[in-house]
């Protein structure tokens, strides 16, 4: 069992200097993955050795996956190509990562052998409906708790159809899933968003040499690739940057700069919105490794942020980033409203209740909408012990708003940090 661990936190009176935030998690997921589908070899470098991460390299180890590392963040996969997974013999584990799991699905339910997946505590309370729907449709059977809606889930693949997939939701999770199972169908596998979310399994698709065309918001796979073994250089996960990019940007004196981190048009909403609140970002050396966009983030402290509307199409390239952002939107002038972001309620935590709590408790001025937040910024923070509710972002942006609180913050619970961002606390030291 984990130990438990609190974080303590004093006001910043400034934050300087340069400090490298870990490989993005959603790239590390999907590199393993793909790299097992794969023939040959795939080098995965600054591989993101969190534990959701490492839930990934565990599951499909017991797929017969031979996986060398992680070793200095970085992982050895040694591919199986098509039809080269196995049968595991145990119960596979996605641990506390709903992408592990989600993603997982899609895999197994091209697969013609029986499995098992289940999860942590948190894990096994996600619906799993919303990717199962699809699944099903193509042909595979998956069982579970409440009908098929919670972990464990049993699933029996194999002999899938491919599938147009109109999906309610924009949602990076949902969409890979169907993909990665429209590998395994014969003939063309698409799925249409509302809105477009993430696309780096796309980008990775077609890395590996998938056939994979994008049309506004549908995205299409063709069954049966030759998928090869790749190098992957994993850029800096933005949404870790997100903690840094918002404390530097309410911490007055601050000059920080985050070095290689992934910019892609479908996650950097986060950039968008604190740009429009008055933040002062630049992106610097700008460029492309392995099919991701990349640049070093300088963030230096502009003066008061200003509140903003943030909906629609602008929630899914910054979902991840809200709990953080809401810490920007409590100290900024004016009013923020969040909304279109139901989804929040159900990841690792139910994020607007404990977004709201948690800052409610600082003593800013919070109300939680059904879809989201209402924030009426400029209160003072006052130092508060809080809890982490088992969820790496909220101890992290709690973690953020002790910065410019009056007093000690302490930040329970924060063990949980260690699924996203292992050395927060070393980040943070570096640049105070």
């Amino acid at each position: 069992m984990t130990d438990t661990i609190d974080l303590h936190v004093l006001p910043a009176e400034t934050l300087r200097g340069t400090a490298a935030v870990p490989g993005d998690k959603s790239i590390s997921h999907r590199a393993v993955m793909l790299g097992a589908l794969a023939e040959g070899d795939t080098i995965v470098e600054n591989f993101l050795p969190g534990e959701d991460c490492l839930s990934t390299i565990d599951c499909f180890r017991k797929l017969g996956v031979e996986i060398e590392g992680p070793d200095n963040c970085m992982v050895k996969v040694h591919g199986r190509g098509p039809g080269g997974l196995t049968e595991p013999e145990d119960v596979l584990n996605a641990g506390n990562s709903g992408t592990t799991m989600r993603l997982l699905l899609g895999i197994l339910a091209g697969q013609s052998f029986f499995s098992v997946i289940t999860g942590d505590v948190s894990l096994r309370s996600r619906p799993m409906a919303r990717v199962i729907g699809p699944l099903e449709q193509m042909g595979a059977r998956i069982g579970g708790r409440q009908g098929g809606n919670f972990a464990p889930l049993a699933v029996r693949g194999g002999q899938l159809k491919p599938f147009i997939y109109s999906s309610p939701v924009a949602s990076a999770q949902v969409k890979s899933s169907v993909l990665l199972a429209g590998l395994f169908a014969d003939g063309v596998t698409a799925v249409i968003e509302p809105h477009r979310s993430r696309d780096h399994t796309e980008r990775m698709l077609k890395h590996f040499g998938a056939a994979v065309e994008i049309s506004g918001n549908t995205v299409q796979v063709s069954g049966h690739p030759r998928l090869k073994g790749q190098r992957v250089i994993v850029p800096g996960d933005i949404s870790s940057a997100a903690f840094f990019i918002v404390a530097a940007s309410i911490v007055p004196g601050s000059d920080i700069t985050l070095p290689g981190v992934g910019v892609n048009q479908t996650r950097s909403g986060i950039l968008d919105v604190l740009l429009e609140m008055g933040a002062g970002i630049e992106l610097l050396n700008q460029r492309v490794e392995g099919g991701e966009p990349v640049a070093d983030i300088r963030v230096r402290y502009n003066g008061r942020l200003t509140g903003v509307t943030v909906e629609g199409d602008t929630i899914p390239r910054l979902i991840d980033e809200v709990p953080v952002l809401a810490v920007a939107a409590a100290t900024a002038e004016g009013v923020t409203k969040i909304r279109n972001a139901a989804e929040l309620r159900v990841k690792e935590s139910d994020r607007i209740a404990t977004v709201a709590a948690m800052l409610g408790k600082f003593g800013a001025d919070v109300e939680e909408l059904p879809d989201g937040l209402l924030l009426r910024g400029g209160r003072p923070l006052e130092g508060v012990i809080c809890e982490s509710h088992g969820d790496h972002r909220i101890a992290m942006a709690a973690a953020v708003a002790g910065l410019i609180a009056y007093g000690e913050t302490v930040v329970r619970g924060a063990e949980c940090i260690d699924i996203s961002f292992p050395g927060f606390a070393s980040v943070l030291k570096i640049l105070r």
